[in-house]
């Protein structure tokens, strides 16, 4: 015996509201996407309203958002696999193949003649790549970082003698 209920997925939507938020998500138009979802024409638009208000749906909304993001932005090691690329990068290597080098930063060929090419190219500072990765990885720094922010913390002090021991406290009194 069946319940009568839509099956839901993992992430407690039912396949229309699954499908809704894909929609969504590539569209933007919240109508339409309870159209594709098969949801009644004649109750899309409330349907669809109702939908974008429920959290489950804008918690799959934010992850989908999330995962194009992620996919977007460079990982740490994805920055440091390039740094290095420029670091070790030889003139040898990007003669052999000029495309295919990170280490690349502009390139130009001039024909001359027939039977005659000049290539100009310039490649990224491999000493400035170093310098970064340093950075990165805190090497080369002195003393202990500091964090500055403008965070604040208000106590109510009550009684007379936390009031009295706040106050040396403040003072910079040590006893």
């Amino acid at each position: 015996m069946t319940s009568g209920r839509a099956p839901v997925n993992r992430r407690g939507l039912t396949q229309k509201q699954e499908t809704f938020c894909l929609e969504y998500f590539r569209t933007g138009h919240a109508t339409n996407s309870a159209l594709v979802a098969h949801y009644s024409p004649r109750t899309a638009q409330a349907i669809a309203a109702e939908n974008l208000s429920k959290p489950l749906i804008q918690a799959r909304l934010a992850a989908l958002r999330k995962r194009v993001e992620d996919a977007s932005i460079m990982t740490q090691v994805e920055i440091e696999q390039r740094l290095s690329e420029i670091a070790r990068a030889r003139l040898t290597d990007v003669m052999k193949n000029p495309t295919g080098s990170g280490a690349l930063k502009s390139l130009k060929v001039h024909k001359v003649g027939e039977h005659m090419t000049i290539t100009d190219f310039e490649l990224h500072d491999p000493v400035g790549a170093m310098r970064e990765l340093n950075k990165m990885r805190h090497i080369y720094e002195v003393g202990s970082p500091i964090n500055i922010d403008n965070r604040q913390l208000v106590v109510n002090v009550v009684s007379p003698e936390a009031k009295d021991l706040t106050a040396r406290i403040t003072q910079g009194e040590r006893t």
